[in-house]
């Protein structure tokens, strides 16, 4: 392996002005052929001109604090709900930022509370007439006149966010002090446009060395709304949702361009706001489509001005991604020359590696080069073990980049910090030799993949596809069902309801995998109430479809049934309509199956859904856990369905989800082909360049037989967390 590996390129160092000689000597280890700046870092002359390409970051909504500071109704803003206040007599005062961290919001008063604002009798669920309640801008309080006694009143208020979050977030978890507190404007006003285009035109001017401006996403935040409690620093936080887009000026434009308007409980929807995991309403998805229509448009003349400068123009996918959806089909709009997304596992990568509409992929790798981890959690510090985090996110990032590739690999934040840290320099070194490898084989080549296609069926489809809410949650099951997909050898493509009720099924769709709890986007939720989309799977699986059902799949109470899906599942789960209904007696399982193959002692799918009940004898329970069904096969004319009452991403459960897909398909007969016996280790067999890759997904020496094209088995012994490329 070592005799193979390439020295230099496709490799991005984060520099730091007063380090130069770490950061050149690291540049030379670890083969870089780029170096960027960080926020709170800056790159020195002796850098800049030391024959590398210059990554420059902008974030042009938090670029000059001086024009915020002066244009103050021009900052952005978001709906928030005044927490529950439960009245006592006839009369209610609400503290509007009570249990809000008060240094990242401020009241909206320039805009006319009576006109933007909503006020809830939330017990009753009545809007309160705006005769009834008053703003003091003086105090921020609002008062409400003849309310019932008992009940609970909420306020829906418009703040202005007067610490832009992720600088907040760098400001507080590196100690920056009195350091000024940045403030995000936005660009959604023509002065604001003005402004920012003129401030691009002269930064680009004043940077003659930079070749790559890196934009830190677009313009608008993911919502992360602090609290004042140290017991509840986040109050809210979806790294999908639109929360931070809303102003008056925003809304009356989509009013302008949609016939309707929209209101606060649009947004605020009694407190839940608009999360990723609720199935997104029309209106919500209008006014996606509204906010991606301008940010791609102004957006483009950002990027056109980049270019007119001779330089090239890359997004950062995190932080201000809203409104960019790489999965759009705008995103080629924008014309971006790259992509970066920062990853910790593999089903991230592959979102990075399957956008289209640019030329370069990115990923930004983990630990971030910050005292702390995203959650607080030591990593450059006493407690923390940076090689340990490095080399664990890069095991998972690894199977997604066996499937599909992308162009280069990176880090970024303090630098100095690795000093203390000669293991990781080492590790680091050879990760990027290993990536560079893998990138040469892979470059031109696609790996054997299965001769058909699974569809991932969500509320939100293709727009979100290899993303649930920002990086990996666990506990969801969709989240760890695709982590597990992110590194089968087969082709994935998400879908919602809409693109079947349009579409229809792909003829090279085999299987259909729906993950989720009740009620979630994941799930599907209400769109299971459609007769059309359940017409239109049954009888797509009656003619040799496979369904597979994780947790509550087609969950939804509607006219006496749960799972919608219940007749080609073959189960359902009890509920009040059902418990005095008697339950089929399923035999024993005994877990002798294609799909239980490599099961070793009890599965763990995490937090199962229980009460699960089978509906007859057509159905087979391959595993059990107190009389209630964890997996079950069922036959529907030609058709297959698998049930899993759960999912946790663990390399056993990957090979279950692996063989459970073939199975569905009917093609179980072709499993073996460029398989691993040991589930400990995968594989991927590049056929033009003939090269077998095998991977060890653990931390201490496996063998392996893969089968062939023949199903004949080729004996490999791979290092711990290590990796074999053999040339066939």
């Amino acid at each position: 392996m070592n005799n193979s590996l390439l020295e230099q390129g496709n490799f991005t160092l984060p520099g730091e002005a007063g380090y130069e000689d770490l950061t050149l000597e690291l540049a030379e280890r670890w083969g870089a052929d780029a170096i960027r700046d960080s926020d709170g870092t800056v790159l020195s002359d002796r850098i800049i001109t030391a024959g590398f390409d210059i990554y420059s970051t902008l974030c042009l909504i938090r670029a000059d604090n001086e024009w915020a500071k002066a244009n103050q109704d021009k900052l952005q803003q978001n709906y928030l709900m005044s927490y529950p206040v439960v009245a006592n007599s006839d009369t209610v005062r609400i503290d509007l930022l009570n249990g809000y961290f008060r240094e990242q919001f401020k009241v909206n008063v320039n805009d006319n509370p009576q006109t933007w604002w909503q006020v809830f009798d939330r017990t009753s669920g009545q809007e309160i007439p705006a005769d009834q309640w008053e703003f003091d801008p003086n105090t921020g309080m609002v008062t409400i006149t003849r309310v019932e006694k008992w009940h609970k009143y909420t306020v829906n208020f418009l703040a202005y966010r007067i610490w832009e979050a992720i600088s907040m977030y760098n400001h507080i978890t590196n100690n920056w002090g009195d350091r000024e507190h940045l403030m995000p404007v936005d660009p959604i006003y023509p002065q604001t446009q003005e402004f920012m285009l003129g401030f691009l035109e002269k930064w680009l001017a004043d940077h003659p060395r930079t070749e790559i401006v890196r934009f830190t996403s677009m313009f608008y935040n993911f919502a992360w709304f602090w609290g004042d409690s140290p017991n509840l620093r986040y109050i809210y936080s979806d790294w999908g949702a639109y929360d931070n887009t809303v102003s008056p000026y925003a809304l009356r434009e989509f009013s302008k361009t949609r016939g309707y308007t929209l209101t606060s409980e649009d947004f605020v929807n009694g407190g839940a706001y608009c999360s990723s995991h609720q199935v997104p309403s029309a209106r919500y998805l209008a006014w996606l489509d509204f906010t991606n229509d301008f940010v791609v448009t102004f957006g483009r003349q950002c990027i056109d001005l980049v270019h007119r400068a001779g330089k090239e123009a890359y997004m950062f996918y995190d932080d201000h991604w809203v409104g960019t959806e790489p999965y759009g089909d705008r995103f080629k709009d924008f014309s971006f020359d790259g992509m970066i997304k920062c990853v910790f596992n593999g089903f991230e990568a592959r979102l990075c590696a399957g956008v289209q509409g640019v030329k370069t992929r990115e990923l930004r790798l983990h630990p971030y080069l910050f005292p702390t981890g995203l959650k607080g959690e030591p990593t450059f510090k006493t407690g923390g073990d940076p090689t340990r985090d490095a080399r664990n996110f890069w095991v998972n990032i690894r199977r997604g980049l066996l499937r599909e590739s992308v162009d280069r690999i990176g880090l970024g934040g303090y630098l100095h910090l690795v000093r203390d840290y000669p293991d990781f320099v080492d590790y680091i070194e050879e990760l990027v030799g290993e990536f560079r490898t893998l990138r040469e084989i892979c470059q031109n080549d696609k790996p054997y993949t299965a001769p058909f296609k699974v569809v991932v069926l969500t509320a939100w489809g293709k727009l979100r596809s290899w993303i649930c809410n920002g990086h990996f949650i666990h506990g969801l099951e969709l989240n760890e069902l695709i982590e597990s997909l992110s590194g089968l050898p087969v082709d994935v493509e998400f879908m919602n309801f809409d693109d079947i009720l349009e579409k229809g099924i792909p003829a090279e769709v085999k299987v259909i995998i729906n993950s989720g709890r009740a009620a979630t986007s994941w799930g599907g939720g209400e769109h299971w109430k459609n007769d059309k989309v359940i017409a239109a799977i049954t009888g797509w699986v009656a003619q040799g479809g496979g369904f597979i059902g994780v947790g509550e799949p087609s969950a939804c109470e509607h006219k006496g049934q749960y799972f919608q899906l219940s007749h080609l599942l073959g189960v359902d789960r009890a509920n009040a309509r059902s418990l005095s209904k008697e339950k089929f007696v399923y035999p024993k399982p005994d877990g002798q199956h294609f799909i239980m193959a490599d099961v070793e002692g009890e599965l763990d799918f995490g937090e199962d859904v229980g009460n699960i009940f089978v509906l007859g004898d057509n159905t087979r329970v391959l595993a059990d856990k107190a009389g209630s069904p964890r997996v079950a096969v069922h036959s529907f004319y030609q058709g297959r369905s698998v049930y899993f009452s759960g999912f946790k991403f663990t390399l056993p459960n990957t090979r279950l989800l692996h063989r459970a897909i073939f199975w569905a398909a009917g093609v179980d007969h072709d499993f073996d082909y460029w398989t691993c016996s040991n589930v400990f280790t995968e594989c991927a067999y590049y056929p033009q360049s003939k090269k077998l890759v095998v991977i060890n997904n653990i931390d201490k020496p496996e063998t392996t037989k893969v089968f062939d094209a023949h199903k004949q088995g080729i004996e490999v012994s791979v290092a711990p967390l290590g990796i074999e490329i053999i040339q066939l």
